[in-house]
């Protein structure tokens, strides 16, 4: 069974959805089958990926909802090795309509139990909220991977996000777990960013991936063209950081 890890931090802006997309990549260049599920109602993993939102038939949001089966809406992308369940602004009313479900903590993980794909890594890229579509996610994943920004106030709403674990870890899900933390939007010239290096270090110790992710323009820029950085600029140093991120991250596996 794939592993499932939820790519999360309720502050926006902190590089979730890049990471999500550029490490399944990154992943997929290494041979491993990656499924990316969408469950931000921006969907903006999905255009990452280079698939039109706005043009979907059916969604996750049918998945969660209507108990489509997801083997039916799972798409493939222009990496070989990756796959995305894809998200639109349907998802925007899934939270109200899941209040009034049965089990609506569990919708996500019924959805993946019928999965007949063969995946070595589920990456949920979750919307930047603590709301049912988020518990979710939390409630179905192994591990969460937290990306934080390397700016003033990095660690603004760190403690909510680790009591939100807690919680479901507590009421939900007793096996999750901190996959990591990796810091993004990194700019080895300034003091501030060395600093918040520091207190995250401090904060989460060896939870802390040694890579980093540069602030690098590539990396802002490939979303918009629906490409991961390896299309877009595979000789950037954001491609080469999130080559080195997969590493890591494989070793950890290990």
């Amino acid at each position: 069974m794939a592993k499932a890890i939820a790519v999360f931090n309720q502050k926006g802006g902190v590089g979730k959805t890049t990471t999500n997309i550029n490490l399944a990549a990154a992943l997929s260049t290494k041979g491993y089958r990656v499924l990316i599920i969408d469950i931000d109602p921006q969907g903006n993993a999905t255009s990452g990926m280079g698939l039109d939102k706005n043009s979907l038939k059916k969604s996750i949001y049918d998945c969660l909802i209507e108990d489509e089966d997801a083997n039916d809406v799972i798409l493939a992308t222009s990496f070989q090795n990756v796959w995305v369940l894809p998200a639109n602004a349907d998802l925007a009313g899934a939270e109200i309509e899941l209040a009034n479900i049965d089990h609506r903590e569990f919708r996500l993980k019924k959805v993946i139990d019928n999965l007949k794909g063969d995946y070595d890594f589920m990456l949920i890229d979750c919307p930047p909220s603590l709301g049912l579509l988020t518990i979710n996610a939390l409630t179905l994943a192994q591990t969460v991977l937290i990306p934080i920004q390397c700016e003033y106030y990095a660690l603004e709403g760190v403690g909510q996000l680790i009591n939100t674990i807690t919680l479901v870890k507590r009421g939900l899900n007793k096996a999750l777990d901190v996959e990591g933390v990796i810091l993004t939007m990194f700019d080895s010239r300034t003091n501030l960013s060395n600093q918040v290096v520091d207190e995250v270090v401090s904060y989460f110790k060896e939870k802390v991936y040694q890579t980093t992710i540069p602030r690098n323009v590539r990396l802002a820029e490939a979303p918009s063209y629906g490409q991961s950085i390896f299309e877009y600029a595979e000789n950037s140093k954001g491609a080469k950081a999130y080559l080195d991120l997969a590493e890591e991250f494989l070793n950890r596996q290990e």
